[in-house]
């Protein structure tokens, strides 16, 4: 999914004063709610150009419900101000798609290249760029391992060039090895240019690849560097209950 959005005017005094590296994203004073039941409430921060933050929290703390609001599909309330021009591509945790579709890798993309009209060559240089190779992209999805598949849904959010990446969960269902490719080659594309918002449930990722954090939770909100943010004491007072994990291994509740 590639969206094109244009910047919202907003007053200037609701923002924090511009900063010399350019921002792609501010958010402030967000609020979602459905019904009675407020999922956001005052959420405030920035994304800087080419930076990557990764959005932890507990079950239920908003963090899907954020990605959506960022890309337009929920109302708000608050200001969500995109840079000029900026293009999302968006792999959601969950793709209502049946994997038994007699669907391979290539007639996926296929499908999109066609209707963005992009260049013969695109999914040729998408499917490099995650690292799937030509003999994958040829089978059905079905046959795909959750590593290769996971590699084929942001390939399919890279196609049309966005300038901003949404993925939540990218790591859902890959084992720790896939995990950290899967991170590396986000790294990868970040240094191409690419801004990074990703929800994640691996701290251990999360400590080793964000450059920002921001912790979501009913009650508490903490926005900042991983190494300021993902302390014992902000982790329990996040998730309830005492959090460790390692930089280079799994996290334990």
């Amino acid at each position: 999914m590639v969206v094109t959005v244009r910047a919202h005017s907003v007053p200037s005094e609701s923002l924090v004063p511009t900063r010399q590296i350019p921002d792609t994203l501010e958010v402030a004073h967000l609020s979602v709610s459905f019904g009675t039941t407020r999922v956001l409430d005052d959420l405030s921060f920035r994304v800087e150009s080419g930076q990557s933050l990764a959005i932890i929290g507990p079950n239920g703390s908003g963090k899907t419900v954020l990605f959506k609001a960022l890309i337009g599909a929920l109302p708000v309330h608050g200001v969500i101000r995109w840079a000029p021009n900026t293009r999302i591509g968006y792999v959601p945790q969950k793709l209502d798609i049946d994997r038994d579709l007699p669907l391979t890798g290539n007639e996926f993309l296929r499908a999109k290249a066609d209707v963005l009209r992009l260049p013969a060559g695109e999914i040729a240089h998408v499917l490099a760029s995650v690292g799937l190779s030509a003999d994958a992209a040829t089978c059905p999805i079905g046959t795909l391992s959750s590593g290769q598949f996971q590699r084929l849904l942001l390939a399919f959010a890279l196609m049309g060039h966005p300038s901003v990446l949404l993925l939540d969960e990218p790591t859902a269902g890959v084992d720790e090895p896939g995990g950290r490719e899967i991170f590396a080659l986000l790294r990868l594309q970040r240094m191409h240019g690419l801004t990074l918002l990703i929800v994640s449930h691996e701290l251990s990722l999360v400590y080793r690849y964000a450059d920002n954090v921001l912790c979501l939770s009913r009650s508490h909100t903490f926005h900042g560097p991983p190494l300021e943010i993902l302390t014992p004491e902000h982790l329990q007072e996040v998730y309830g209950m005492p959090v460790k994990f390692h930089a280079h291994g799994h996290v334990d509740a």
